[in-house]
C-alpha cells in the first residue's frame, strides 16, 4: 500500500495525472533481459531467446518480457548470454556512452545491471572500476561480473571518498546510480514503500550530494558523469542536479534522448527554476513500460586535478605462474597475457592499466584465472565464463547428451565421459556454462555448490 504522504506528494506535483500513475502499480511489474554483446551478437540473438521478447526503444540491446518467462532458469542465463533488469534501469548506462579503452567509473555499482551493460559496451578492453560500500552487496556485484564474463573489470568495496583522494582526475566516464528512496521501486518491490519517509527523502538528497562531489573529483577534463535515481523526488532529482551546477559551474548539462514515452526533468520543480533541467530524463511507470528512474548527463569543462598515482605491476613467482602455464597448455588453446597477480593461493589476470591497489578493499582485481595448488592449478568458474568455447581444447556439449543432461550439470551430478582428457569446458549450444573433469570415462562436475540446483 502506498503511503498517504507519497501520494499527496504526487497529486501535487502531476495533478491529476498522478491517478494515472498510482494504476500503474495495479498493473503487473515489467520485466526486461539485456543481451550481453561480449558473448552473442544481440539483434541476431533476439530471434533466438526462448521466450517472446519486445525491444526496449533506449536500449539497443534491452527487451521486454512476459513475467512468466522465468529467464533466470534457462540455461542461457547461467551461460551469461543476458542479464534481467526491468526495462528503466536500462536507460542510463545506455547514456553513458562508454568506448573501448577508456577508463570507467561505477561508483554505486550493485548489484551489476548497469556495470555489466556499461562492460559490455566496452568490449572488454579498458579499465572498468565497479564499486559498492556494502560488504554484501559487492559480493553479489562480483559474482554478476564473474556471469557476464568482464574480463576488466574491478570490484572494490569503498567509500566514495575515499576513492575520490586515490584517483583525483582519473576516469573519463562515471556513472553514479545513486542509493535513492526507491519511489520509483514501489510496484516491483512493494515492501520498500514501507520505509519512505519525507525524512528518508532528506536523508538521501544529502548522501547523493556528497556522491557526487566524490564523483566530480574524480573525473577528467572532459570526461562525462551520468547521475540517475529510481525516485521519483525533486529534491533527490531536479535539485540535487541544480546544487551539483551550483557547486561546479564547470559542469555542462547534455540533452539526453527523450522518446519512446521518456519525459524530460521539471525545471519547476527545482528551487531557481533552472530551464537547464529539462534536458535531463524522466521514465515514469505509467508512461513507459518499465518502472521509475531519473538520469542526468553532465560533461566536465574546466582542467582537473592531475592522477600522480602508479599502475599495478604484475609480480607472480615462477613456479605459481608454471603451473598456470602447464594447465594451460593442457586446457586452453592459445595463451593469455597480461600483468597477473597472486593474492593469496588465487591467481588473477588484471585488466589493462590497471591502478596500484594497495590499501583498498578490494573484492575482485580482474579476471578470477584459479588457484595455485601445492602442485597444480585449478580453473575458477570465472575463466570457463570469459572465453568463447573454441578458446578450450576440450568440450562437453549438454544439448548432445540427452534432455536431462543440462538439469543433471546445474544440480551438481557427474556426466557420462568419453575419453580421460582432464580439464574440459561444459557447454550448452556452444556458450560454456562451467567446467567438468574427465578421467577414466566420467566427467567430475565442477559447478560451483553455491550455484547449483536444489534436487542434487
Amino acid at each position: 500500500m502506498l503511503p498517504e504522504a507519497f501520494k499527496e506528494k504526487m497529486r501535487r506535483l502531476l495533478g491529476g495525472e498522478a491517478d494515472e500513475l498510482f494504476a500503474s502499480y495495479e498493473a503487473s511489474k515489467a520485466v526486461g533481459v539485456r543481451l550481453n554483446p561480449l558473448k552473442v551478437e544481440p539483434a541476431a540473438f533476439a530471434a533466438k531467446l526462448p521466450f517472446d521478447a519486445s525491444p526496449v526503444p533506449w536500449c539497443a540491446t534491452g527487451y521486454t518480457c512476459r513475467e512468466d518467462a522465468a529467464p533466470g532458469k534457462h540455461p542461457y542465463h547461467a551461460a551469461g548470454l543476458y542479464y534481467i533488469q526491468e526495462p528503466s534501469a536500462m536507460y542510463p548506462a545506455a547514456q553513458l556512452d562508454a568506448a573501448s579503452g577508456e577508463r570507467v567509473l561505477d561508483l554505486c555499482a550493485a548489484p551489476g545491471g548497469k556495470t555489466t551493460h556499461i562492460g559490455g559496451a566496452m568490449g572488454g578492453r579498458g579499465l572498468l572500476v565497479a564499486n559498492e560500500y556494502e560488504a554484501k552487496r559487492a559480493k553479489a556485484l562480483s559474482e554478476n561480473v564473474e556471469r557476464l564474463g568482464l574480463t576488466n573489470c574491478l570490484v572494490l568495496n569503498e567509500t566514495p571518498e575515499r576513492l575520490a583522494d586515490r584517483f583525483p582526475g582519473f576516469f573519463d566516464r562515471i556513472l553514479v546510480d545513486a542509493p535513492c528512496s526507491g519511489e520509483g521501486m514501489f510496484r516491483k518491490d512493494p515492501e520498500a514503500a514501507t520505509y519512505w519517509s519525507e525524512a528518508h527523502v532528506a536523508a538521501c538528497a544529502r548522501l547523493q550530494s556528497a556522491v557526487l562531489d566524490a564523483a566530480y573529483a574524480m573525473l577528467r577534463e572532459g570526461g562525462v558523469l551520468v547521475y540517475s535515481t529510481c525516485t521519483f523526488s525533486p529534491e533527490e532529482n531536479e535539485r540535487t542536479i541544480e546544487s551539483l551546477l551550483e557547486r561546479y559551474p564547470d559542469l555542462e548539462l547534455q540533452p539526453l534522448p527523450q522518446d519512446g514515452g521518456v519525459a524530460g526533468g521539471v525545471p519547476a520543480w527545482s528551487a531557481s527554476g533552472d530551464e537547464r533541467l529539462a534536458a535531463t530524463a524522466r521514465l515514469w511507470p505509467h508512461r513507459v513500460r518499465g518502472e521509475g528512474h531519473y538520469a542526468a548527463k553532465l560533461r566536465k569543462t574546466a582542467p582537473a586535478a592531475e592522477w600522480r598515482g602508479k599502475l599495478a605491476a604484475g609480480s607472480v613467482p615462477r613456479q605459481p605462474m608454471a603451473l598456470y602455464r602447464d594447465f594451460e597448455e593442457r586446457a586452453l588453446r592459445g595463451r593469455l597475457d597480461g600483468a597477473f597477480a597472486l593474492l593469496g593461493s588465487q591467481l588473477y589476470l588484471l585488466p589493462d592499466g590497471c591502478p596500484d591497489l594497495a590499501g583498498l578493499r578490494v573484492v575482485r582485481p580482474g579476471l578470477h584465472l584459479g588457484e595455485v595448488k601445492k602442485d597444480r592449478f585449478e580453473p575458477n568458474h570465472a575463466l570457463a565464463l570469459a572465453l568463447p568455447a573454441e578458446r578450450f581444447r576440450h568440450a562437453f556439449e549438454l544439448t548432445e547428451a540427452g534432455d536431462r543432461a543440462a538439469d543433471a550439470y546445474f544440480r551438481g551430478e557427474t556426466l557420462p565421459g568419453s575419453a580421460d582428457r582432464g580439464w574440459l569446458a561444459v557447454t550448452y549450444h556452444g556458450f560454456p556454462v562451467g567446467w567438468g573433469k574427465e578421467a577414466k570415462g566420467t566427467i567430475k562436475n565442477m559447478y560451483p555448490k553455491g550455484l547449483r540446483r536444489m534436487g542434487g
